[in-house]
């Protein structure tokens, strides 16, 4: 890979993740002081600091860049903040990507972090009968774990998934998560409890679906020219493709919050009837020239133990309808082929919605430089994640050594 298209991680850094009560700013200033720590450069070298946004936490939550920079304190800096729903981390270590390799800075720092509210996640406030999201509760009642169930119930339909196969999904990531410091949940758990766990959105209990957390996570990148300046150790991680891409049509699947499709019923031609979720990695291995057989690990959007195996699919390590076989057989966990969610996922960290695709980032950084006792890959050398913000938001980060 050329080094025109690749940034260094110089320091990750994280907040656990939990139900603390206290400001987001409190999270993301931990986060982004241990990542500055870990790639040992000042708050006072970042050229470029790059927030994701929070929308339940006022107006410091919508400008998250300058509020971080206010909060570390003010240099001067270039600064960015976005919203991108759950894909926000990723599109906020593009901005800073895109300054990097444009020589506009030599080092940015990223932050994301998040406060929620007790339960699941319901639509911001107020009256809004054009935006589907407001729609999909008001209307029809589609709460979060709702729809994950739709998602559910349409692999079972589709490729014979079973009970046993979503809890044994959970089993995996509680087995990985336990030994995760930063983890909310760091127990493990049995089949039986999982399927004893109460009924929320059939066929999903309890223990299958993701809560809502606090947390923050914040990266340190830098230009390969700076990292070798600075005298980064060895080994050196770096981003070796972004992809944030977007549907295209005919987009086939029906992806909530959206009620209707495009209809590929008439379509002639030659179009690419894939979907969504799987371009969005493609378009990571495009840009970086790599394929999913050079991968030693993922770290996917787990929102539910079913939608952990649409993504094995979706990011190439098996074939369509395939995913419970590379499950069943030992694949994805750790020692196996290709172990997912090493961290233990959202399973065990629960969403933190700006921090969560730079948390995953961050995990596969210390995977990658073999900083992660207990859940170690051994000889892990590229990396990628996988997540999806509302309407339309890719989110895959490619990493290498």
């Amino acid at each position: 890979m050329p080094d025109d298209t690749r940034v260094a991680v110089l320091g990750a850094g994280m907040h656990p993740w939990g139900k603390w009560g206290r400001n987001f700013v409190e999270y993301g200033l931990v986060a982004a002081r241990d990542a500055l720590a870990d790639a040992g450069v000042l708050w006072e070298d970042i050229g470029f600091v790059s927030g994701a946004d929070t929308i339940r936490n006022g107006y410091p939550g919508f400008i998250a860049g300058a509020t971080f920079a206010q909060a570390l304190g003010w240099t001067g800096a270039r600064v960015s903040s976005c919203y991108a729903a759950c894909a926000s981390g990723a599109a906020a270590i593009a901005n800073a990507r895109a300054q990097i390799l444009a020589g506009l800075c030599d080092v940015a720092l990223v932050v994301g972090a998040d406060t929620t509210p007790k339960g699941f996640f319901a639509p911001v406030g107020g009256e809004r009968k054009d935006d589907p999201d407001w729609l999909r509760f008001h209307l029809l009642g589609a709460t979060n774990p709702a729809y994950f169930a739709l998602y559910a119930r349409r692999r079972m339909d589709r490729f014979g998934a079973t009970d046993e196969d979503f809890a044994q999904v959970k089993v995996k990531n509680a087995r990985h998560g336990f030994s995760n410091p930063n983890a909310r949940y760091r127990r493990e758990v049995t089949v039986e409890e999982v399927l004893a766990s109460p009924m929320v959105a059939d066929p999903l209990r309890l223990l299958e679906i993701c809560a809502t957390s606090d947390g923050g996570a914040a990266l340190v990148l830098s230009s390969l020219e700076f990292a070798r300046r600075h005298g980064a150790a060895d080994p050196l991680v770096t981003v070796s493709a972004v992809s944030t891409v977007t549907p295209r049509f005919p987009n086939t699947v029906i992806e909530m919050p959206n009620f209707s499709t495009d209809s590929a019923a008439g379509v002639t031609g030659e179009f690419d009837t894939a979907g969504f979720r799987p371009s969005i990695a493609r378009a990571a291995y495009d840009e970086a020239g790599i394929g999913p057989e050079d991968l030693d690990l993922a770290e996917v959007y787990d929102l539910s133990a079913a939608l952990e195996l649409d993504w094995y699919e979706d990011i190439g390590l098996c074939g369509e309808g395939e995913a419970e076989k590379l499950l069943r057989d030992g694949a994805t966990t750790l020692g196996g082929r290709v172990p997912v969610n090493p961290s233990g996922g959202l399973s065990c960290f629960g969403e933190a919605i700006p921090a969560q695709a730079i948390a995953q980032v961050c995990e596969c950084t210390w995977q990658l430089r073999g900083q992660a006792p207990g859940r170690q890959v051994e000889g892990a050398r590229v990396a990628v994640t996988a997540n999806q913000g509302l309407f339309g938001h890719g989110s895959s980060v490619l990493l290498t050594r």
